[in-house]
């Protein structure tokens, strides 16, 4: 019955089932939750918007527009423990290309708690597999805030500086980087380590190699380790050109601390996989734990194209206004027996893509 189902539905089981093998388990929350949880922590949020109204008892809710803030607002936060959840939860928000509100099927992971590197590299190997569930042609793409932050401060400790050279970082933009360099009266060798940093990208074995040249100037050690293993497992589990190495991937220095993950498909137009550690974000939520993870939005993946299946059905019947019900009925039947799906028609549906015709 699988060839039945529609892309996204193959992909969504296919990911639960890979999800539940490393021990990540459902997790299920309601449509809205308490507006407040969303207010102090917009930043936080992928795009703007939330949809509001005001319960019977007279508190102010909100259709979810994300599910990490509720994971981490129900997740224990013992020492030694940790929380391992997946979800399949449709979110609402403003769309990025019609500015309308939308309801966005969104599938992710999550892992908060007492966790370690392993389990950094589980969460980053599963954001391996889940673009690997849904194309062989994807690349992913790694980042390190930790090492970010330490080039960062080596050159300033102003917070306005942070913000504005992370924004230059993420356009991988020389120019502006320059132009900020001066804005702060920075030196030639900052703004040159400044640019250095905007355009590292490449295979990770270049990388490292330019960061290993770094590290005796800016000594992130700490972090660059953490990376090498990071990569040395990855590139033991399989194809080692599908992974990338980018530091302008930035986010949010409010939320974000460590390995922050991106994820492309070839074919869609957009980033299909977001994800990082976010401890900052627990901290802020009272939490003294640690947490990572990510999720894909399985409405994109409607771009993929699916030539490599081609039809929604495979005989569309044509019939007329003179054809009896038994005659259409004996047809479809016929059809179905042998292995096929059917569309039963009057006349050709302008979108309907099917492999054979048969009139009746």
């Amino acid at each position: 019955m699988e060839k039945y189902l529609k892309d996204e539905e193959r992909i969504t089981l296919s990911l639960r089932s890979l999800y539940s093998k490393y021990g990540y388990l459902p997790y299920k929350m309601n449509k809205f939750e308490e507006y407040d949880l969303y207010a102090k922590n917009k930043d936080f949020l992928i795009g703007d918007g939330v949809i509001t109204f005001t319960d019977t008892s007279g508190k102010l809710l909100a259709l979810k527009p994300d599910v990490t803030l509720s994971i981490i607002k129900n997740a224990s936060d013992e020492s030694g423990i940790k929380n391992k959840v997946y979800y399949n939860e449709n979110v609402y928000r403003i769309s990025g290309g019609t500015r309308e509100y939308k309801e966005i099927m969104q599938t992710g992971l999550e892992c908060i708690g007492d966790i370690d590197l392993y389990d950094a590299y589980e969460v980053v190997s599963l954001a391996r597999k889940t673009l690997e569930a849904i194309s062989s042609d994807y690349v992913l793409e790694i980042s390190h805030m930790g090492i970010i932050f330490a080039i960062l401060n080596k050159i300033s400790d102003d917070k306005a500086f942070y913000e504005e050279a992370l924004e230059c970082i993420e356009k991988k933009s020389t120019h502006e980087i320059k132009a900020v360099c001066a804005k702060y009266a920075l030196s030639a060798q900052n703004e040159a380590l400044l640019c250095q940093l905007a355009t590292l990208y490449g295979k990770p074995s270049d990388v490292l190699a330019r960061l290993d040249a770094l590290d005796s100037e800016v000594c992130f050690g700490k972090y660059l380790c953490e990376l090498k293993t990071i990569c040395e497992l990855l590139c033991k589990d399989g194809d080692s050109t599908k992974i990338r190495l980018d530091f302008s991937i930035v986010n949010d220095m409010k939320y974000y601390n460590g390995f922050v993950i991106n994820g492309y498909i070839n074919g869609i137009c957009e980033c299909v996989l977001y994800g990082g550690c976010y401890d900052k974000l627990l901290q802020k939520m009272g939490k003294s734990c640690r947490g990572m993870g990510f999720a894909i939005y399985t409405d994109l993946l409607s771009q993929l194209n699916t030539a490599k299946c081609g039809y929604d059905v495979d005989t569309l019947i044509i019939y007329s206004d003179t054809t009896s019900a038994q005659a259409v009925k004996e047809a479809t039947e016929k059809e179905i027996a042998s292995g096929k799906s059917v569309s039963a028609q009057r006349s050709i549906p302008k979108k309907l893509r099917y492999r054979e015709i048969i009139e009746i």
